[in-house]
């Protein structure tokens, strides 16, 4: 399960989360190779981002000529307008400008652009940025930012883990391409699983199952969820499980197809204990589905619903699968549940055998009857085939 911090972040410096250079890059070239000009010509905007310490910054600032960026501009939220308060120092880089001002470094964002080679050493890079105050604090719901993000094309950030559903309504609203790092538990947002499940929006080209290492302050305030390291330059860095990057630009890897095998092999040959040697898959009798607890379990010839774990969307095609509702909030079409009073009798069921959970009465999360014991499954991806078994 993910971490619960993420969403206890929002009061505490928890949700200052740094992504690495390496991660950054190897996302990005994911996309490069699908689409040489996935940034051509394009104005990229990066906003609740430190741009003086952010490595999305750096990164696309070194490769601003490569990617063929037209004008990359990062923003940063003053330290006084945060959830907490801190020591506050500007770093040497600002104080040592001549337009540096000790009342607005607190009071006022930071906005960083990079268009031309202002340094004259015939190349366009990290050293030819150029910045300013902001006239507000650089919150991302403000007039300022919400013109600059109305003036981009291409919106590429980590944005506080708290803030995840109202920045994403954020982008959405404004009708831009995006790259977002998130919780997976993400994924059933009312905000986000309809973007889904419609194919607007899907997982980036990151496998999750690892987590992702991210650099936090010195002050961090440590918890037993996370677990440290120690980077080559003596940074800080918190392993976060479940991360992953949320995007509507294409790439290569959503268009490889599964390789499955039938029902009948699966029930036979699977390596995972809850499939091999059962006469069948178990069937949801809330929902006219089966459950398949693992994404390589997936029969290759079954025509019906089938419902997978929300990890199976790191292997999701749309060519090959198509996405009919989740469990988690009801968000299916009801020619897939089962009749209204079924489903109140087995969530009635479920908490009489001992149950727990938040479930709304009469739209539970898939649920089946073992040894006349109601049981719920975890939170589930509703799926079918793209085109019938033949």
């Amino acid at each position: 399960m993910a971490n619960s911090n993420l969403t206890n972040a929002k009061t505490a410096k928890n949700d200052e989360f740094y992504t690495q250079y390496h991660d950054i890059q190897k996302e990005i070239e994911a996309y490069l190779e699908f689409n040489a000009n996935a940034f051509r010509g394009k104005t990229i905007l990066m906003p609740c981002d430190d741009p003086e310490w952010s490595n999305f910054t750096k990164f696309f600032a070194q490769n601003f000529e490569r990617f063929g960026v037209k004008k990359l501009i990062s923003t940063s939220f003053a330290p006084d307008s945060k959830n907490y308060k801190s020591d506050y120092q500007p770093t040497l880089f600002e104080v040592n400008d001549p337009q540096f001002d000790e009342k607005k470094t607190v009071k006022n964002g930071k906005i960083f652009t990079l268009t031309r080679d202002k340094s004259g050493d015939g190349k366009i890079d990290v050293n030819d940025l150029e910045w300013e105050y902001l006239k507000g604090d650089g919150d991302f719901n403000s007039k300022e930012i919400k013109k600059l993000r109305d003036e981009s094309d291409i919106i590429i950030t980590n944005p506080p883990f708290s803030l995840f559903r109202d920045f994403l309504v954020w982008i959405v609203e404004a009708n831009k391409s995006f790259l977002l790092i998130g919780n997976m538990n993400a994924i059933t947002y009312k905000e986000l699983f309809p973007l889904i499940k419609e194919n607007k929006v899907w997982l980036g080209a990151t496998n999750f199952n690892k987590g992702m290492y991210f650099k936090v302050p010195s002050d961090f305030v440590y918890s037993s969820t996370y677990k440290f390291e120690r980077e080559q330059n003596g940074e800080k860095v918190s392993r976060v499980p479940g991360v992953c990057w949320f995007t509507n630009i294409d790439h290569g890897r959503r268009h490889q197809l599964l390789p499955l095998m039938t029902m009948a092999d699966n029930l036979k040959f699977s390596k995972h204990k809850e499939i091999k040697g059962k006469d069948s898959y178990i069937h949801y009798d809330n929902y006219d589905a089966i459950d398949v607890p693992f994404t390589d379990a997936i029969p290759s010839d079954y025509n019906g619903v089938i419902g997978v774990p929300i990890t199976f969307l790191d292997k999701y095609s749309p060519d090959q699968f198509e996405i009919v509702g989740t469990s988690d909030n009801g968000l299916v079409s009801d020619e897939y549940k089962k009749t209204p009073g079924l489903t109140k009798e087995f969530v009635d069921d479920y908490y009489k055998g001992g149950g727990t959970g938040a479930y709304k009465e009469g739209n539970p999360t898939a649920g089946f009857y073992e040894n006349n014991i109601a049981k719920m499954a975890y939170k589930r991806i509703f799926i079918k085939h793209k085109r019938p078994i033949q």
